[in-house]
């Protein structure tokens, strides 16, 4: 597993892709996690909408599942200011980057690797992984607490797709719980 990493002292012209659930950790929507995880989640989300980029699917798939699982008009959290800024930034090609993604019967989406290794990856997580792999630059993926991507992981990085986890601690302890490894 990858080393724990925060952001450096300047992000630009760094371009992420933002998994829902690091959103829903900042907003402190997710009861199992650290305050050092839901510290973690909103330092990278302030220091993105600071002077970070995001990558979205130009469907606005992506963008529909953090307005789904958030109160961005009139939510306090860090995570809703977030998603606030998301929607006040989509056009702005400085902040964010608009990946036009072919569907796929099979895989979801074209630009979502071929790997037996990912062949049973959640459907609703595969936006974000085809944006990542059809972006020309392969920017990260931001994940919080979902231990499933430990599993898909290495997978990814064989087709240059990073993820980058935010709450290591968190993601190994429920990884073994759910799965006893």
């Amino acid at each position: 597993m990858p080393p724990l990493t925060f952001p450096a002292a300047s992000l630009t012209p760094a371009t992420y892709v933002v998994d829902t659930n690091v959103i829903l950790v900042a907003n402190g929507q997710h009861p199992d996690v650290s305050s050092a995880c839901v510290t973690a989640c909103q330092d990278w989300l302030q220091r993105i909408m600071a002077e970070g980029r995001v990558a979205l699917d130009d469907a606005y798939a992506i963008v529909g599942e953090y307005q789904h699982k958030t109160h961005a008009s009139d939510g306090q959290g860090v995570g809703d200011a977030f998603v606030r800024w998301v929607l006040q930034h989509v056009d702005d090609a400085a902040r964010c980057d608009l990946v036009t993604l072919s569907p796929d019967a099979l895989r979801g989406f074209l630009s979502f690797p071929v790997d037996e290794g990912l062949a049973h990856f959640d459907d609703a997580d595969r936006k974000f992984v085809a944006v990542a792999h059809a972006h020309p630059e392969r920017p990260p993926i931001l994940q919080a607490a979902d231990s499933k991507w430990l599993d898909w992981a290495p997978y990814l990085a064989d087709h240059s797709v990073q993820i980058r986890f935010l709450c290591q601690a968190e993601v190994q302890e429920f990884h073994h719980h759910k799965f006893g490894c």
